[in-house]
């Protein structure tokens, strides 16, 4: 009775952690649901799956070409994007690795303002923040990578829907293809339909132009227009039509081939 009695009471104490939620879990569904993420090539230099297109929402945000194989991690805090000496000493210790004599001043690099897109390749629970990972577009034949990290306070997993609202304040996704923005006006009902208007009437048929022997230049402009093309010769001229030629001598029509 006794080894029941412990037993009961270590699942009293277990089964609310059981059943609590996990915060790591439910905002990694959070961060899969307002992301998908693109896939670049290994090389990093193209994109075999575009995902997600993000919208920026804070300046200063600068990224290095991905020929120099390191990212710049900026930190969201406070209200802005910084990196500090630590970092800019960290990715100086990186890239001189890759390079020598490359640094966060000298290394081919862009920055971005707000409203700029960029996509988003990653987006990582790491022990003390989110990091997502992000790619440009090509800039003159140059595409550019980097992170943004938000720290958790304490090292401790806020909220999810406190984490989203904080990446809200540096990106937000576009709505995707297919979504209410962009879906089609529903079709309206039958009783609303508008009945087509009825078939135009037959149009009475068009009366060929026709010209006679004896009339004028004046007539026959009238009923022809202008011609495309008059040759005259002394008294003679003749006035070429696309399917006529019409003959005057002095001023009348002789002929009509």
């Amino acid at each position: 009775m006794r080894r029941l009695a412990t037993l009961v009471a270590v699942l009293a104490v277990l089964t609310p952690c059981a059943h609590a939620q996990d915060p790591r879990s439910d905002l990694q569904k959070k961060l899969n649901a307002a992301f998908v993420l693109t896939r670049p090539t290994a090389d990093n230099t193209d994109i075999v799956k575009a995902g997600s297109i993000l919208e920026l929402h804070q300046e200063g945000l600068i990224m290095y070409s991905v020929a120099n194989k390191v990212a710049p991690t900026w930190t969201f805090k406070d209200g802005r994007l910084g990196m500090g000496f630590g970092a800019n000493m960290s990715v100086d210790m990186q890239l001189g690795s890759v390079e020598q004599g490359v640094n966060h001043l000298n290394v081919p690099q862009r920055k971005f303002v707000s409203g700029e897109k960029v996509w988003i390749t990653g987006a990582l629970i790491k022990e003390d923040g989110v990091i997502l990972q992000l790619y440009s577009d090509a800039y003159d034949n140059v595409r550019y990578f980097g992170q943004i990290k938000f720290p958790f306070a304490k090292k401790t997993i806020p909220p999810a829907d406190e984490m989203m609202k904080t990446i809200a304040e540096v990106v937000t996704a576009d709505a995707p293809e297919g979504s209410d923005a962009s879906a089609a006006p529903p079709a309206a009902a039958p009783s609303q339909q508008i009945a087509p208007p009825p078939p135009p009437a037959d149009a009475a048929p068009v009366q060929p132009k026709t010209i006679s022997v004896g009339q004028t230049k004046d007539q026959v402009v009238e009923i022809l227009g202008q011609p495309g093309r008059v040759a005259k010769i002394g008294a003679k001229e003749i006035d070429y039509y696309p399917d006529m030629k019409v003959i005057f001598v002095n001023g009348k029509v002789t002929d009509i081939q």
